[in-house]
């Protein structure tokens, strides 16, 4: 893709969503499934995404999608409080609202943060597990409203079931057929509650959300060591729902933390605008990112999160870290210090991360469990405390307590970012020094995604492979090691094609809303390799899918 003219400038007024305009197509649109299917309930990897505009995210979808958790929550013995956060983006506030109206309904406690502030996903997942770990008979779950780091036009619905993470996908599944055929049936079966009531009835409690999670990041941060040093911190939340936590911790842990940009705005009128040409709050593009890296000078380490605080961005004096480096350095200084961690513990990575991770796992003897793209694949590993780490390429990720037991079972944006802090402190030396050492030990690694074009049909060819049906026995002049389409770690499928060499790897995935494929690819022997492991890779594929 072509990176836009305007790509890292500040957006204009031309770029900016129309919020009124927005917000009354929340309420006005009606979605006809029947006649138009992409109106559509879908779930997928984060939940239910869409824009108001094209009817994929209104105010009956919502109610439809929260009764058919209350009737899932029903028909699961789930009775306890249901924790339900919110980020910054515009429909957010609405679907929130849409969502109290069917919870308190249906009787559902809701637990929620007082003066009607925002929650980040890692603080909603780090609440469900903190109460069911006290209260195993009576099971709590939870919902954020957030479309991720997606544009201010985006609106987005996500479950956390009792093990707080994201649902899997028979839990989604469910939920997704339950809310179409309530919008098939009119809503009739929907139980509503006026919004003005339903927020002071009994059953929405208002509580501080902040200072439980904010004092209990001392059981898995070492906040002693960041204090000590002194090192000056800089944030930036990207007006997302993390930014009233920052002060807090500030205060709680005697920190030098600088928040650059404290602006909550639904247009998000104050970000630089992405590669293309889109405002998007993606804290690992250096494009939406520029305003915080135009300040790495001023600051020893500098942290960047999207709207719902499960992603993170780390900047150093070098720039912004790729989130992969970042990854592999994440896990090898946790290997390295902290010492209650049992020794059979496992590194979860999915199977598009570096091979990096591969070898940073193998020089600390650690297995790595390697599963499908989506976090939902870490929840149990996490939960059971078999897992230290389970991180995404899209630079999401949480890890362990310092006492080797579950912190939460979301991504935490959060943790990662003061994961970073700690290292500076503990070694003097940041996070991107730390990745060029062991690029000295392992190589460096050259890591790229790129599309190709697919028909429906090749695209269903390519999610139902099997490894018997690559007959390739080299890759870019390397003799092929593996032929995947089920997971090493969980042995899920992946809905694609993994290849690996000894240097050097790609995997092939169908989109699911575009007319393309997507191939990741990464070399440990130079721009060269990677070229022909591309050209290569494309060929493979299409040779199985013609």
């Amino acid at each position: 893709m072509a990176i836009h003219d305007n790509a890292g400038k500040r957006a204009s007024q031309s770029d900016l969503v129309n919020i009124p305009k927005l917000m009354s197509a929340y309420y006005l649109n009606e979605p006809d499934i029947e006649q138009f299917p992409e109106q559509k309930v879908a779930f997928g990897t984060s939940g239910h995404r869409g824009c108001s505009y094209n009817t994929q995210f209104n105010e009956s979808h919502i109610l439809a999608i929260t009764q058919a958790i209350c009737d899932y929550r029903k028909n699961n013995n789930i009775f306890g409080p249901l924790f339900l956060g919110k980020d910054t983006h515009a429909l957010s506030e609405a679907a929130f609202n849409s969502a109290i109206e069917v919870l308190v309904a249906n009787e559902v406690q809701v637990i929620t943060q007082e003066n009607g502030d925002f929650t980040p996903t890692p603080v909603i997942s780090h609440a469900i597990v903190c109460h069911n770990a006290k209260n195993p008979h009576e099971l709590s779950d939870g919902i954020v409203v957030t479309p991720s780091h997606n544009p201010p036009l985006d609106g987005g619905f996500k479950y956390n079931p009792p093990n707080g993470g994201p649902a899997d996908k028979d839990v989604t599944d469910w939920i997704e057929n339950r809310a179409n055929q309530l919008l098939i049936e009119d809503l009739v079966q929907v139980e509503l509650y006026p919004f003005v009531k339903a927020s002071r009835s009994g059953f929405t409690k208002y509580v501080d959300m902040i200072t439980p999670y904010v004092e209990d990041l001392s059981n898995i941060i070492d906040f002693n060591a960041i204090a000590k040093s002194g090192i000056k911190i800089g944030v930036d939340p990207l007006g997302g729902s993390g930014i009233n936590f920052w002060p807090v911790i500030e205060k709680h842990y005697n920190l030098d933390i600088t928040v650059v940009n404290n602006i909550v705005d639904p247009a998000f009128g104050f970000m630089p605008l992405d590669k293309d040409g889109k405002i998007r709050m993606d804290c690992s593009s250096p494009y939406a990112m520029a305003n915080l890296v135009a300040l790495k000078d001023k600051f020893d380490i500098s942290i960047g999160n999207d709207p719902d605080y499960d992603r993170h961005g780390i900047v150093t004096p070098d720039g912004l870290m790729n989130p992969n480096h970042f990854l592999a350095v994440s896990i090898d200084y946790l290997c390295n210090n902290r010492p209650q961690w049992r020794k059979d513990l496992k590194i979860g990575k999915t199977l598009v991360s570096s091979g990096m991770i591969d070898k940073v796992a193998q020089k600390n003897n650690r297995e790595v469990y390697e599963v499908p793209v989506g976090f939902k694949w870490f929840v149990e590993g996490l939960s059971k405390g078999e897992l230290a780490f389970g991180g995404e390429e899209s630079a999401g990720a949480a890890f362990l307590r310092l006492d080797g037991n579950v912190w939460c079972t979301d991504k935490d944006g959060f943790i990662m970012g003061l994961l970073a802090a700690e290292m500076l402190a503990v070694t003097s030396k940041t996070p991107s020094t730390l990745y060029k050492e062991l690029e000295s030990n392992f190589g460096s690694p050259l890591y790229k995604r790129i599309d190709a074009p697919a028909s429906n049909e090749q695209k269903a060819k390519l999610s139902k492979l099997e490894a018997s049906d690559v007959r390739a026995t080299e890759l870019a002049g390397e003799k092929i090691l593996a032929k995947l389409t089920h997971a090493p770690g969980n042995k899920a499928a992946i809905g694609g094609l993994k290849v690996v060499t000894e240097n050097g790897w790609f995997a092939a995935r169908p989109s699911g809303t575009e007319d393309i494929y997507k191939i990741y690819l990464e070399s440990f022997k130079g721009e060269q390799h990677l070229s022909l492991l591309e050209s290569e890779a494309k060929k493979l594929v299409n040779s199985v899918i013609k």
